[in-house]
């Protein structure tokens, strides 16, 4: 019964966890945002170099969140448990203003977890967009099917169901 309640309440503040980034990033809070990460944390976001350390995160982020406006909306979360650690998908919806232009976008982040002294941190973030496009615009054209999650890249994040054995 311990493990359960254990397993059910790891699972919520690591959902938690994604719920509440997507709120600092929707305040434009840097700062919050960073903190929900370990100090020697990853983000890659697909549009550059990768960011290594909470500190540069910090600087990237105000940065970005001093020019645009970004809404994300996060959803669909599977994670898997590994003791301290987990791995998670979460989806993202993303309403924004870049360059003062109205954007609809769609990914999802891939994510590795740790738990510290009193909550849950990311240890890293990979976010991968199917498409970011200027709302009047549309994204039919330019929606891509790949890349989608999948179990190749070495995790078990989604497990077999029995009808796919």
């Amino acid at each position: 019964m311990q493990e359960d309640i254990r397993r059910l309440t790891d699972l919520e503040a690591i959902r938690d966890l994604a719920r509440r980034y997507a709120h600092c990033v929707w305040l434009g809070d840097a700062v919050a945002a960073a903190d929900l990460f370990v100090e020697d944390c990853v983000m890659d976001t697909g549009s550059q170099d990768p960011i290594h350390g909470r500190q540069a995160l910090i600087a990237v982020y105000r940065s970005a969140f001093g020019q645009s406006l970004f809404q994300p909306f996060v959803h669909n979360h599977v994670i898997e448990l590994g003791g301290d650690q987990a791995t998670g998908v979460c989806y993202l919806d993303l309403r924004a203003v870049i360059d003062g232009r109205s954007m609809i976008g769609s990914g999802y982040y891939r994510d590795c977890y740790v738990r510290g002294q009193d909550s849950w941190k990311f240890k890293s973030r990979r976010l991968t967009m199917a498409y970011l496009v200027p709302l009047a615009e549309g994204w039919a054209s330019q929606c891509v099917t790949e890349p989608r999650p999948s179990r190749s890249e070495g995790d078990s994040v989604i497990p077999d169901s029995p009808e796919r054995r």
